[in-house]
């Protein structure tokens, strides 16, 4: 008997640790997949090669800058101002590209993410002001500097170096996809199998105890705040090629859809869990929402409103469902 049974608790245990483990990603993972067969069954033109692609390539901004943010808020803070480093971004890459080299453009223009990022990073790291507060600053703040350098018109981008990376195609799918398929890859490997990776959870975990073992926190916060900014940058790259141009518009409400996927994956709001691939299936599970609803001919001003009531309920069902595993595993 006991042979018998001490193994089936030792499966139940292992099934427990698992699930407890990667909660986050299969419950997002199980929307994605019921709203996937939804939209298939449902819109004609969903399942198409052609559909599929252009969803890749339309959720690829949100994707990449997704990875940043589940670095910031897996830490416990937040950033609301990767929106407007997008349309600021964007803005500066078309004048840069029409006075300049496009290459040093295209650097100049992730050096100015970083900069928000950096200045952001040390008034929440070493100015101990909350993220909350400087990012909302900064959102205000750096829309403003885009309007200003731009006076709210659209800057033309015709450079042949810089338009393949919003257009260009490899192996059936758009250049946007592969960067964002790339940076999943680079965020995965840094947050699960490095030492940075680690001080980002325990910084949200366990501050102090990290602190005291002599890791300095503040510069564990600043970076993440740092690495959002440069991908926010390249959210805006992307975006501007795409398009073939640069506005200050560009990214307008982006940081609550980035905020929103993120969640969506699993990645706890008061910081110390964090999940890379359900981030990424968060952002996805946005991009298909959108996607078929507007196939479905459902009035665009549903699809903020259905997407709201998905993220409160993926809230609530995670925080619920996630603490009575913790409880049953104690």
């Amino acid at each position: 008997m006991t042979s018998i049974t001490k193994p089936a608790r030792l499966n139940r245990g292992a099934r427990a640790e698992f699930i407890g483990r990667y909660f986050g990603v299969l419950s997002i993972s199980v929307v994605f997949a019921v709203l996937f067969i939804f939209f298939s069954v449902r819109a004609d033109a969903f399942l198409t090669t052609e559909n599929l692609v252009n969803i890749a390539r339309q959720i690829a901004p949100t994707v990449v800058v997704a990875m940043g943010m589940t670095f910031v808020i897996t830490t416990g803070a937040i950033d609301l101002s990767v929106g407007s480093i997008v349309g600021l971004t964007a803005a500066s890459l078309a004048l840069l590209a029409q006075s300049g080299n496009p290459l040093v453009a295209l650097l100049l223009t992730l050096l100015i993410g970083a900069a928000i990022g950096a200045i952001n990073g040390a008034l929440t790291a070493y100015g101990r002001l909350q993220s909350f507060i400087v990012t909302l600053a900064a959102l205000t703040a750096v829309r403003g500097v885009a309007l200003l350098i731009t006076q709210g018109y659209s800057t033309p981008i015709d450079s042949g170096f810089l338009l393949p990376l919003g257009n260009g195609k490899l192996l059936g799918l758009y250049t946007p996809t592969w960067m964002a398929i790339a940076i999943v890859v680079i965020a995965w490997y840094v947050f699960s199998r490095t030492r940075f990776g680690r001080y980002v959870v325990a910084v949200g975990s366990n501050a102090e105890s990290l602190r005291r073992s002599g890791v300095d926190i503040r510069r564990i916060q600043m970076a993440v705040l740092v690495i959002t900014g440069v991908l926010a940058a390249g959210a805006g790259i992307i975006t501007a090629t795409r398009l073939a141009s640069g506005s200050s518009n560009s990214g307008t409400a982006f940081e609550l859809e980035v905020i929103t996927a993120v969640v969506l994956g699993g990645t706890s709001l008061m910081g110390g869990r964090g999940s890379i691939v359900g981030s990424a299936i968060g952002a996805l599970t946005l991009g298909i929402i959108s996607n078929g609803l507007v196939l479905l001919r459902v009035d665009v001003y549903w699809v903020p409103i259905v997407q709201g009531i998905i993220l409160i309920v993926a809230i609530f069902l995670n925080s619920k469902l996630f603490a009575r595993l913790v409880r049953s595993r104690r």
